[in-house]
């Protein structure tokens, strides 16, 4: 987020203290592991979600901007940790942890942020949020609340985009393939924007688009829910 979509972290910031909360963004926070996690390095992970563990020791909620870190600390740290001395600890962060549209829309049980944003636009569901997390409906919850923005399906909406992080660079052809079934769905929409969760799944998806010489733009979530 801070190397790539600052604008995403700092437009989650603006959503949240618009609701009323406080915000506090410790910046001794790394990566939460992912990488190492995914590519069999579990001693690797482990270190770097310790770290995490301690920044995020006394936090009373932690939000997160992205679906797949999201699913890590959330649901994979237990498992990273299990039997380890510091297992109580992980479960402890898994259990204050909230992806950013799960926050919204079922700890805060809000739909309407008060957003308004013109424009057609389509849904593309990370795997992590959705598979993982099971958020399907909040992040569209939240986007039929926006005034002025028209929201459509796709059809490969719940297909994979072929990013994966680590998958990506060790399968690119299949990667590439994927990406581009994903951007002629978006395509046959018609939308102005492609919205998700995640940033790492735009990052492929624009990539792509980009390369197929498509103008339709990608958003994360929270830009358009930061829009008045």
């Amino acid at each position: 987020m801070d190397q790539f979509y600052p604008q995403t972290g700092m437009n989650i910031v603006r959503v949240l203290e618009r609701l009323g909360h406080s915000v506090d963004y410790p910046e001794a926070q790394t990566c939460c592991g992912q990488p190492a996690f995914n590519s069999g390095y579990w001693d690797e992970a482990r270190a770097v979600a310790e770290r995490q563990m301690t920044v995020f020791h006394d936090a009373e909620i932690v939000v997160i901007a992205s679906g797949s870190c999201g699913a890590m600390l959330k649901v994979f740290y237990p498992e990273l940790f299990q039997g380890h001395p510091r297992e109580s600890e992980a479960r402890a962060l898994a259990a204050k942890t909230f992806e950013f549209s799960d926050f919204l829309v079922n700890r805060l049980g809000v739909l309407d942020v008060g957003a308004r944003f013109s424009g057609r636009a389509t849904f593309h569901d990370g795997c992590h949020g959705l598979r993982e997390l099971g958020l399907k409906n909040p992040p569209r919850q939240l986007l039929q609340h926006v005034r002025g923005l028209e929201l459509v399906e796709m059809q490969e909406a719940e297909t994979c985009c072929g990013f994966g992080g680590t998958f990506a660079v060790k399968f690119p052809m299949i990667s590439t393939a994927m990406g581009e079934v994903k951007c002629v769905s978006i395509a046959e929409t018609g939308a102005d924007y492609v919205i998700s969760n995640d940033s790492s799944c735009l990052m492929q998806i624009r990539g792509v688009l980009d390369r197929q010489g498509k103008s339709v733009r990608t958003l994360h979530l929270a830009e358009v829910l930061a829009q008045t």
